[in-house]
């Protein structure tokens, strides 16, 4: 039966048979926005969360993976990697930059996209990985299968937004990208965003 209601974007949408292969990402901006929009937690419905500040822009499709959070098992996953203590997970569903090569001017939809890295971002002490992800049947992307295949300036380009995207004039930044990491440990990074949001919201 069809639900006569929509969906909430975090908790009401499936992640997808196939994943972590191929996962649903739900967008909430494009590389147009000039605002931030991020999906209110309580509603699921899309709220401005601020000005984009300067001139830089998203450069590829961003929003989360429904059903997944990042917690303890992130966490620990993020301390094990880069040998950091004290790291805590974010609190947020696990966040998904997905490139294409079409225009979408507009946030609010789902795609399926195909994981292929991700960038191990330290946000003031909390994990804030950021899965990097091709469009499925993306005629320029579709092919790559490895974030290390992408052209090194593409991947400058998703290092320099995350890391002034919160630069506040006279404030230090509390961002930081110690490592990009390849599709085996974006695959490990989704399972743990998945047991965090199984363990919290027990759900499947």
């Amino acid at each position: 039966m069809t639900n006569p209601y929509k969906s909430h974007p975090w908790h009401g949408v499936p992640i997808g048979d196939l994943a972590p292969a191929v996962v649903t990402a739900f967008i909430e901006i494009t590389p147009s926005d000039t605002v931030k929009y991020e999906i209110d937690k309580a509603s699921g419905i899309l709220k401005v969360d601020r000005p984009q500040l300067f001139s830089n822009v998203v450069p590829a499709l961003y929003g989360f993976i429904p059903q997944t959070y990042c917690k303890d098992e992130i966490a620990k996953l993020c301390m094990d990697q880069t040998g950091m203590t004290g790291i805590e997970g974010d609190g947020d569903p696990l966040d998904i930059l997905v490139l294409t090569e079409h225009r979408i001017v507009r946030g609010d939809i789902l795609v399926q996209a195909i994981p292929i890295g991700g960038l191990k971002m330290i946000d003031d002490h909390q994990a804030d990985d950021k899965i990097i992800a091709v469009l499925q049947k993306d005629a320029m992307y579709a092919h790559i299968e490895d974030i290390f295949q992408l052209p090194d300036a593409i991947l400058q380009r998703l290092k320099h937004y995350f890391l002034t995207y919160k630069l506040n004039p006279g404030k230090m930044q509390p961002v930081e990208i110690p490592n990009i990491y390849g599709k085996e440990e974006a695959m490990k990074v989704i399972e743990a965003s998945r047991k965090d949001y199984n363990h919290y919201f027990g759900q499947s």
